[in-house]
């Protein structure tokens, strides 16, 4: 029997909260799990630095990878399978993408991507295409499997209807992770009614189709993901703890372009400095790495280090008062002026940060970020584009929501409330330091 055809000859489950069970017989897909590369996910968190707001929250990218999977598997197994428009022979090729599409991902990913510019679906390909367990598992299936997998992560594979499959407005990736950080976080709003949106399910030429019947599935389904962006995702408290994330990462590299003789040498962060990452140094780095180096650097000489890594240890975060960059521009740079008299580096300490997001969009051709829309099936057989049939959804398309926040260390205006800059500070932010409402 081929590889590729191979059943393990008892099909083993992992219990899940989300899906009850994960079901896996396919011998490839059992082998890519115990890979090295795979089981690193279990390092890195779903949600980043959401822990520390939604206490819940500390469920792991080998989670949710499983999760996606399982809905993947679900949809081609069930409700594909027979169909016309499925081929059969691309049923593995969708499993393993849906598996391995966030095997890329870095500790406290999106923030750590940001301060050194790199990119995790970049990570991912290299993983799949490199000298690792995963490459040698796929490539048992066939020499060219594991291009393929990447081109389906990366969008680019020929067959359009497999990457809608994880990759659309409507997809098993969102559809884990909606209802996986909505169990976690303990909130109610990620809950929508999977189990029909995967009955009303069809295959088309270059993408999956809902039945008419089952768009009002579709549109609690937009609501929850709309919902859990500004609710948890975009939670001030959890942006908080990003921004002091970003600064130490901002820190410690300034401080190595400075030749700073750190007391702990960031051994696992240099080639990061030095813009000379290779696959085998990114693959060592996990958040336990990185949760080491904050607690050793809380005993550094260099008191923004030290005092940002105490902060984010010690969950002492940065207090926000809202903000529009746009009109309040002037106050921001006499707030600066108002810090540095101060002796509190304004670059560490006094930060606006932006969340935004478009929670459905129709097709705009040619945008930097194209979006599939969601298109329905109408019982004459017509296709008909998701917005031009649910009112819901036509209020909310198109339609980007920004958020904007200024943050800074209540506690240091707190504490040298005395002096004329604080109390300066604390009149531009409308701040009471008398009272505590800071």
């Amino acid at each position: 029997m081929e590889y590729s055809e191979e059943k393990l000859f008892e099909e083993k489950v992992f219990k899940d909260p989300v899906h009850r069970y994960v079901h896996v017989r396919d011998r490839v897909i059992w082998d890519l799990i115990g890979t090295k590369e795979f089981q690193r996910l279990r390092r890195i968190k779903q949600l980043g630095t959401t822990y520390l707001t939604f206490h819940g929250a500390e469920h792991s990218r080998f989670n949710h990878s499983l999760g996606v999977y399982e809905i993947t598997r679900r949809i081609v197994d069930n409700v594909f399978a027979s169909r016309p428009e499925w081929n059969e022979g691309e049923r593995l090729l969708s499993l393993c993408a849906a598996l391995l599409h966030d095997l890329g991902h870095g500790p406290f990913s999106h923030s750590f991507e940001k301060v050194f510019d790199l990119d995790h679906e970049d990570f991912t390909r290299k993983i799949i295409l490199g000298d690792t367990e995963v490459n040698q598992v796929l490539s048992r299936v066939a020499v060219d499997f594991p291009r393929k997998v990447a081109e389906v992560i990366e969008k680019t594979y020929e067959n359009k209807l497999i990457i809608s499959l994880i990759s659309s407005q409507i997809d098993a990736d969102r559809m884990d992770y909606l209802q996986r950080d909505a169990y976690f976080t303990g909130v109610s709003y990620g809950h929508f009614d999977m189990e029909r949106i995967l009955r009303v399910m069809r295959p088309r030429e270059d993408q999956v189709v809902i039945k008419q019947s089952g768009m009002h599935a579709v549109e609690d389904y937009i609501m929850s993901r709309y919902q859990m962006y500004w609710q948890v995702y975009f939670h001030p408290v959890t942006r908080s703890a990003e921004v002091i994330l970003s600064k130490i990462l901002h820190r410690a590299k300034h401080l190595h372009e400075q030749n700073y003789t750190f007391k702990h040498k960031p051994h696992h962060f240099y080639s990061i400095f030095e813009d000379r990452i290779s696959l085998q140094d990114y693959l060592k780095l996990d958040e336990a790495v990185f949760l080491y180096y904050f607690q050793i650097w809380e005993e550094e000489e260099d008191q923004i280090l030290s005092d940002l890594c105490r902060r984010f240890n010690n969950r002492n975060l940065f207090k926000y008062v809202e903000f529009d960059p746009a009109k309040e521009y002037k106050k921001l740079a006499k707030l600066s002026v108002l810090f540095e008299q101060a002796g509190i580096d304004p670059e560490y300490y006094l930060v606006v940060d932006s969340s935004s997001d478009l929670p459905y969009d129709f097709y705009r051709p040619g945008e930097e970020e194209e979006r599939l829309p969601i298109h329905l099936l109408k019982k004459n057989g017509e296709i008909r584009e998701l917005s031009r049939e649910s009112e819901i959804v036509d209020a909310i398309s198109g339609k980007r929501r920004t958020d904007h926040k200024l943050y800074y260390p209540a506690d240091f205006l707190e504490k040298e409330k005395a002096r004329p800059e604080m109390m300066q500070i604390a009149q531009i932010l409308e701040l009471n330091l008398d009272n505590g409402t800071i």
